[in-house]
């Protein structure tokens, strides 16, 4: 057994490239930055799902999406499914949390023995509106989803995330006082940079509104989106919202400042756990359950397969961990797969442990999966990344297909070229042997069909977390 502790950081909807370490030209994060300096950045990680609690359910239990039926965000982990903290558990490993889980309920056995300041869903229910996905019988989003005010201020999440970070400091003295000496698991779930986009005044001024690029491939410029991600986008149109282009980029400079302030966030807990005496004896690793778009395409929020979206960053530091890059595809559950795996602990999951990705052979060909089937998709849309290649499969439209290489931007589409026929049918083959495509949709559309249906019907489904999934915070400006 590891007598290394294991520390695991997740942000929720950081994009993987808004960190210097990843090269961005502009987001500052130093103590990321540092992190990764004397660990190890994946520089190709995706999340099984680019929204929030498919995603950490997906990532407790190392299964897919199709898999767990935990299909969005009404659909909550309550820990029926074991994960990797049962099995920590199993094992008599101390496991605890603190911060955001997105489960569905602090009463329910989801594999800590302790969770601290946990954010669950709304009343354990979330947005069952948004799991009446059909077009013709879907609902429009009221208000908007990035909040009313846009720009430098306080929010209940800014505020949560101090507390979350006080917490773990007292969490790392408590322990080390107490002299116990065997290894511990922490699990630490940070809200920042999720929307609201609203941001301290100082890291909000990190990011001058007339030095910010615009974002690529915009609408107002003639570019025209798929047409399955138009029909997802037009339930929450963040972009047609804003009232003009300054308000756009103060989103983004909000954006990038929550991103800098969580990377603050961030340098405190390390801080904190050098003081109590644990910095040597602790592996550390930072994540987020997905990403942004940031204005890209017109979109803002997840809910896609393009990178800023659906990639994650991926640092893990700490004793025996190799310094550098890896650049093989990974995905979340290779994390979940990670963790039992740091303290020689069985676990059957569809991932792998990463040190063992990082330091066996090169796999640039490793295939990497992703599904959605949440708000705004009128159909299940899938991803699988293989290589250079990404293809994207939507039920009843068009695929979309991108040599990452040549087209790191996802700039030009392929999936309609005839001279890329047979790459496509390569990527399709290769996404059947993962699930039946349009059987895991049915079936995602049934379960949540049921779901209502307990709820009382669409009128009474309607009432259900209209606010959003987590508690909507109170802004102060």
């Amino acid at each position: 057994m590891s007598q290394s502790n294991l520390l695991v950081i997740m942000s929720d909807e950081h994009q993987a490239q808004a960190m210097g370490c990843a090269g961005h030209p502009f987001v500052r994060t130093p103590n990321l930055d540092s992190l990764a300096a004397r660990g190890l950045r994946f520089t190709d990680a995706s999340t099984p799902s680019p929204i929030c609690v498919p995603a950490r359910a997906s990532f407790a239990t190392g299964k897919y999406v199709h898999q767990t039926r935990l299909w969005d965000n009404a659909m909550p982990y309550d820990g029926s499914i074991p994960g990797w903290g049962h099995a920590l558990q199993r094992a008599g490993i101390s496991v605890e949390s603190i911060g955001k889980l997105h489960y569905r309920d602090v009463a329910d056995p989801t594999g800590f023995d302790l969770e601290h300041l946990p954010m669950m869903v709304v009343d354990g229910v979330g947005m069952v509106w948004a799991s009446i996905r059909r077009e013709d019988e879907r609902v429009t989003a009221g208000g908007r989803m990035l909040g009313e005010y846009i720009g430098p201020g306080s929010s209940g999440y800014t505020e949560y995330d101090d507390a979350i970070v006080m917490r773990t400091a007292d969490w790392f003295r408590n322990r080390a006082a107490g002299g116990d000496g065997s290894p511990w698991c922490l699990f630490v779930g940070l809200v920042a940079p999720h929307f609201p986009l609203v941001v301290p005044q100082e890291y909000f001024d990190l990011y001058p509104v007339d030095t910010l690029p615009e974002p690529k491939l915009g609408p107002r410029t003639g570019y025209v989106r798929h047409p399955w991600v138009e029909r997802q986008n037009a339930v929450m149109d963040s972009e047609g919202q804003f009232s003009d282009t300054g308000e756009r980029l103060r989103a983004m400079a909000a954006y990038y400042g929550l991103c800098s302030r969580l990377d603050h966030s961030v340098g405190r807990i390390l801080n904190s756990l050098d003081e109590a005496g644990y910095g040597r004896t602790t592996t550390v690793v930072y994540t987020s359950d997905h990403g942004d778009n940031v204005g890209a395409r017109g979109l803002w929020g997840k809910s896609n397969f393009y990178q800023e979206s659906v990639a994650v960053p991926l640092i893990m530091a700490g004793p025996g961990v190799p310094v550098g890059v890896c650049d093989t595809p990974v995905s979340l559950l290779d994390l979940s797969a990670s963790i039992p795996a740091h303290f020689g602990v069985e676990f059957h999951c569809m991932g792998r442990p990463l040190t063992g990705i990082a330091t066996g052979p090169a796999d640039p060909e490793r295939q990497v999966f992703s599904e959605y089937h949440a708000l705004g998709a009128v159909s299940g849309a899938f991803m699988l990344r293989k290589g250079h290649w990404k293809y994207i499969h939507y039920v009843g439209f068009p695929p979309e297909l991108f040599d990452l290489d040549s087209d790191p931007q996802e700039l030009e589409d392929l999936g309609s070229e005839p001279a890329h026929a047979r790459v496509v049918d390569m990527m399709h083959a290769g996404l059947e042997r993962i699930c039946d495509p349009v059987a895991v949709d049915e079936m995602a559309f049934a379960d949540q069909a049921a779901m209502v249906e307990r709820y009382g019907g669409r009128g009474e489904a309607l009432k259900l977390g209209m606010r959003g999934a987590t508690p909507a915070p109170e802004t102060r400006t």
